[in-house]
This record gives structure tokens, C-alpha cells and sequence, in this order.
């Protein structure tokens, strides 16, 4: 999971294999659940489950309390509303509510079907009801005949002891709704769809977005991806957007090598109008093949992009770990009573150190920008308590005061990766780093092989070095602050005075000599403020609407890209600007005059250090 706090500041899922049964023919082994679409009820969906053959006199019905990606408890069963049972013959059969989360069925030998009412949690995050806190990507929307995101764990259950049957899920719909998701539809029909997994765990792991259909396909080295837009008021589109994703999922493969084999990923993107009921918890929740993504829908395209990019990547990035290799607390995940792993610097550090890592290794950032990343996240990591334990969080992370660390996962836990690979990248003379431990990991558990919680250090130790065991214990185990400054100078980065560009287009004050008009999208020069040097040069005025640059057109909408490009100029460089003056269209010529500004960041100070530099970051 990778929660956005706008600036961007949750693992999933469930595994297990499925027992072989010895049961009677006559007995129903599956679970069937329907659901239609096109019958809301004040804002509620009616959901009906035809219940296996039970054997007891009492049955217990669970709505998970928790889901591990979001390592907080939102209790689903709040959302749930006029639960009933019934015999074949439709009489009604005692049921008692147990919990929040948890229902008792009398004469459950008798039961036939189950059907209740489910509220979404999007009309409600945030407003202090029932239903806040719950995080979007893992939250559910009804909104009649427009979108409907079924996060499955929101509106279907288990019986106590039967999560390991198959379920068959029926969603009938309209025929202008596209259910999009990795499930395979049995159903040729427009308007119905129906989706067979071997376990309720399964089922959890594969969410569905029905929306108006506007999706793309591609497919990269061997894995389809099907990437899924709903923009209520087509602001955007999956056709505008899937550059971003598709080179980012390009570059991810390539950097991962052997370590994924997936064959098909579906992002399922929701966009926000910021209401009042609609999501408001931005970010992403990651699945073994697909991935929920939620963000307002006001976002201009290119700074869009550049989000997908950072929370696709890190979602992907979870097939290594927790999907890939992961504890038995993981593997033998309780929904309504959980235990969690020591291993959160693993599951989400390891995962967001690979999503900034890749970006550096395959040219989408550069090495300063990389640094920076590492910086910000070393004063992110140091405004949290630097000395609480990580396993120790880890292990408590439902409860405070280590709830309230929990997103130092992302700050010092990327930290904690970026220092074991530069480890085993010394030990090694830049032969391996933390993704072939990774790889090793994946190879001797994998999936399917949970490892013992208490036994990873040692087993990480053996497959890698003693210098890496040290560390884990040191800083991770234990309450030690990790010396940043020891590992970078390895591969010869240090600390130092650092001239950077300012953007052309802010003046001395680092203001904006720009602005925007939202009803027409044009792009203005500003009147009563300072322009820059290279603005006043080049003969831009106040009130120009800017139209081009260097032959590119720009809008308000693609703002952020003209301000990259900008970015990216050198010293000298040429420049034409259209502009439209008093009505008039004018040309105007002439060269980057940049200006500088001085900062402490990190920097090479030793090249002696550069084939150690170059394995860490492009090996």
C-alpha cells in the first residue's frame, strides 16, 4: 500500500494452499455470490449468498476487520446492514450478531442462503461517521449505473472455517458498465459476469472497477497489463495517461529481470471529485496481479503521470515482497484477528526502496534527483522516533504509539534497503545487490513457503554477508540510528554545497511569473510580480497568454509538463515563445539566462568510489 497525504506521504495479500477434500458428493462445496448492480437501494447493495452444506448446529458469518495491506482496522462489517438467513423452503432462520464484524446462524444444518445490505464506504470516509478512516484503495463505491468499485472484502464474508472453498462470484449489470479486473469472466453475456476463484482469500486479492468503459491494453515482455480509468467528468483518460504507466511498467520489468513472472496486472485508476461523499484517501493498495489507485480528478494531466509513476511502481514492486516472500503471519493472515510480522521493513521499505531505485537505474531520474529522494527521506525518517525498534513496530503497528510510526515504513524503511544494498554491493564488488537477495528469498520460499518471523535475520546472514546481520540486529532489531553518512561515503556520496537551476520561470523569490484561467486554460504571464531575468530578456510582459514553447503547444492542463521542460534547460540555450498580445499573436526569441541557488545535499566527493557508485545504482 503507498498512502498519498497530497504531497505524497498501504501489502497484501493472502496466500495459502488449498486443502485436498474428502467430501460427500451431495454436499454443495461451493460458495455462490450474487450481486446486481443495477438494483440500488438507497445507496445500498443487496448481496445474496448461497451457502455450502454445513455440518453444525451454529454458524458463524465473518466481514473482515482488517485486510493487511492497510495494517489499520476498519471493521467492514460496519457497512453492513438487515442480515437474514434462509432454509430451501425461504423461512427465515435465527441469526445474532455476534460483532461488529461477526454473525451467529441458528439451525445452520438448515441454512440455504444468506442476504444482506451493503453501505459503500466512499460517501462516508472522512466525515466522522461509521465509516471514516477507511482508505480509499481499499474502500467500496456505489454510485447507481456510473461506477461501482468492488473491493470484494467490502461487500462478501466467509463462514468461520471455510475460507479454503471455492466461490463463484454473479454480477449482473448494465450493458454500458465494463468490469474490469485480472479475473477471468466465464459469462458471454453483456450483462452478466461471472468470476470462479478456489478460495475466499482469492477473492479478496481481485478487485473489480465497473465503470463506462475507457481502458487500454498492452503488453510488456510477456505480461498484459489492462489499465482501467473512471474520470467522472472526463477530465481524463486511460488513453492519455497509459504512456506514464506503460514506461514505468517497461522499465520495471527490465529492472526486475527473472524475479517476476506475471502474465497478465490490471490498474484499476478512480478519480475523485472531492465532494463530500465521494474518496478522499489518495494513493494505492496492491494485489498480486492488479493494483486500486485513487486520486482527486482536478490533478493536471503530466503531474498525473508522474504520480502513476511513484504509486504504480511501488504497488508492482509488492510481488517481490509480501506477495513474493513473506512470514507465516502473512501467509495465515486472520481477517478478524490478526498477528503481524516483524518484517514491515521488508514488505513496504524494501518495496518503496525499488520504486526509486528502478527509476535511477533506468533513466527516468537522475542520479542528483535520486539523492534528493534519499534526503528527503532521511528528515522524514528523523522526525519520527528514530529509536524505536522497526521489528518492534512492525510487530505492533495496530496499536500506539507504534500506530503512529507506521508510515515511517516508506521514510527510513526505503532507508533500511538502500543500506543493505550497498552492503552487499561492497561485499561483493558490485556483483549483487538487495534484489538478488531478494531473488534468493523468492527462490527458497516463496508464495507458497512462508518463513518463520523470528528466523529471517539469520537466514538473510547466510545468503549474504555478516555485515548484513550486524545491520539488521544494529539498527532494525535494535534502538540505534542508522549512520547514513557511513554507507553513502562506500560508494563515495557525501553531504555538500550543491548549485541548482532555478526554474526560468520564477523570479528571485522563487514566485511563479505565471499563472493559469481556469475557465479558458490559457497560460498567463502575471501582472504585479517580479519576473525572472531569463522572462524579462526574452521580452515576455504581463497579461501574455503564453501559447507555445519551442513549437509545443501548452494549456492550463499541461502546465506542469511546460514547467519540466523549462526545468531542463541549459545556459544558453535557444528559445521561441508565441504568445497572444492585446489579441495579437507574437513571436518571441532568444536564449536560457538561468539563475542559481545553493543547497545542502548529497553529492560525489570521491571518484575513486565510481565503479562501486555505478553497480549500486545502474547495476
Amino acid at each position: 500500500m503507498k498512502k498519498i497525504i497530497l504531497s505524497l506521504a498501504v501489502v497484501t495479500l493472502f496466500f495459502g494452499c488449498k486443502p485436498t477434500s474428502t467430501a460427500v458428493s451431495s454436499e454443495k462445496s461451493e460458495v455462490v455470490v450474487n450481486i446486481n448492480l443495477n438494483d440500488v437501494k438507497e445507496d445500498k447493495l443487496l448481496v445474496s449468498i448461497s451457502a455450502p452444506t454445513i455440518t453444525t448446529d451454529e454458524v458463524v458469518y465473518h466481514v473482515p476487520k482488517i485486510i493487511p495491506g492497510t495494517y489499520s482496522e476498519d471493521d467492514y462489517g460496519k457497512f453492513i446492514d438487515d442480515m437474514k438467513a434462509f432454509d430451501s423452503e425461504g423461512n427465515a432462520l435465527q441469526v445474532e450478531k455476534l460483532s461488529t464484524n461477526s454473525w451467529t446462524i441458528k439451525e445452520a444444518k438448515k441454512l440455504d442462503k444468506i442476504t444482506y445490505l451493503v453501505n459503500d464506504t466512499y460517501d462516508i470516509e472522512g466525515g466522522g461517521g461509521f465509516g471514516s478512516g477507511v482508505f480509499s484503495p481499499a474502500g467500496t463505491n456505489i454510485l447507481e449505473g456510473k461506477n461501482f468499485m468492488l473491493n470484494n472484502h467490502g461487500f462478501v464474508g466467509y463462514f468461520e472455517d471455510k475460507k479454503d472453498l471455492t466461490y463463484k462470484l454473479n454480477i449482473t449489470h448494465s450493458e454500458n458498465l465494463f468490469g474490469a479486473t485480472s479475473l477471468v469472466d466465464s459469462d458471454s453475456s453483456n450483462l452478466s459476469d461471472t468470476f470462479v476463484v478456489s478460495r475466499y482469500n482469492d477473492l479478496v486479492d481481485n478487485p473489480i472497477m465497473y465503470s463506462k468503459p475507457d481502458y487500454v491494453t498492452f503488453n510488456v515482455d510477456g505480461m498484459e497489463i489492462l489499465f482501467s480509468v473512471y474520470s467522472p467528468n472526463d477530465k481524463h483518460t486511460a488513453k492519455a495517461l497509459s504512456a506514464d504507466l506503460e514506461k514505468c511498467m517497461r522499465a520495471q520489468k527490465k529492472f526486475l529481470g527473472a524475479v517476476n513472472s506475471n502474465k497478465k496486472y490490471t490498474v484499476l485508476l478512480y478519480l475523485s471529485e472531492m465532494k463530500k461523499t465521494d474518496a478522499k484517501g489518495f494513493g494505492a493498495l496492491e494485489h498480486n496481479s492488479s493494483t486500486t489507485v485513487v486520486f482527486p480528478e482536478m490533478m493536471p494531466t503530466g503531474v498525473l503521470g508522474k504520480q502513476i509513476i511513484d504509486v504504480v511502481s511501488h504497488e508492482f514492486f509488492h510481488i517481490v515482497t509480501p506477495l513474493g516472500v513473506h512470514s507465516n503471519e502473512i501467509h495465515y493472515f486472520d481477517f478478524n484477528s490478526p498477528k503481524m510480522s516483524q518484517h514491515l521493513w521488508m514488505y513496504e521499505g524494501v518495496t518503496e526502496y525499488f520504486a526509486n531505485l528502478f527509476q535511477v537505474n533506468q533513466g527516468l531520474i537522475t542520479e542528483d534527483a535520486f539523492y534528493r529522494r534519499m534526503d528527503d527521506k532521511i528528515k522524514g525518517a528523523k522526525r519520527m522516533n528514530d529509536t524505536m525498534p522497526f521489528t518492534t513496530m512492525s510487530q505492533n503497528v495496530l496499536v500506539e504509539p507504534y500506530k503512529g510510526q507506521y508510515l515511517n515504513v516508506y521514510e527510513k524503511g526505503a532507508l533500511i534497503g538502500m543500506c543493505i544494498d550497498i552492503i552487499i554491493r561492497e561485499k561483493s564488488n558490485g556483483q549483487r545487490g538487495i534484489l538478488d537477495m531478494m531473488q534468493k528469498l523468492t527462490n527458497e520460499f516463496g508464495p507458497t513457503k512462508p518463513f518463520n518471523d523470528n528466523e529471517l535475520f539469520a537466514r538473510i546472514t547466510e545468503m549474504t554477508y555478516p555485515e548484513v546481520g550486524e545491520f539488521l540486529n544494529t539498527y532494525v532489531a535494535g534502538p540505534t540510528p542508522i549512520p547514513y553518512e557511513v554507507y553513502f561515503a562506500k560508494v563515495g556520496i557525501a553531504k555538500g554545497k550543491i548549485k541548482k537551476a532555478v526554474n526560468p520561470f520564477l523570479n528571485s523569490s522563487k514566485s511563479a511569473g505565471i499563472s493559469g484561467n481556469p475557465t479558458t486554460k490559457e497560460i498567463i504571464v502575471r501582472n504585479n510580480t517580479e519576473l525572472s531575468t531569463f522572462m524579462t530578456n526574452i521580452g515576455l510582459k504581463a497579461d501574455d497568454v503564453i501559447t507555445s514553447l519551442n513549437g509545443k503547444s501548452y494549456n492550463l492542463d499541461t502546465l506542469s509538463e511546460m514547467m519540466t521542460e523549462a526545468q531542463n534547460w541549459k545556459d544558453g540555450d535557444n528559445v521561441t515563445i508565441k504568445v497572444k498580445r492585446d489579441g495579437k499573436e507574437q513571436t518571441l526569441t532568444g536564449k536560457v539566462i538561468l539563475s542559481y541557488q545553493e543547497s545542502e545535499g548529497y553529492q560525489v566527493v570521491e571518484p575513486t568510489k565510481q565503479t562501486l557508485k555505478e553497480a549500486w545504482l545502474k547495476g
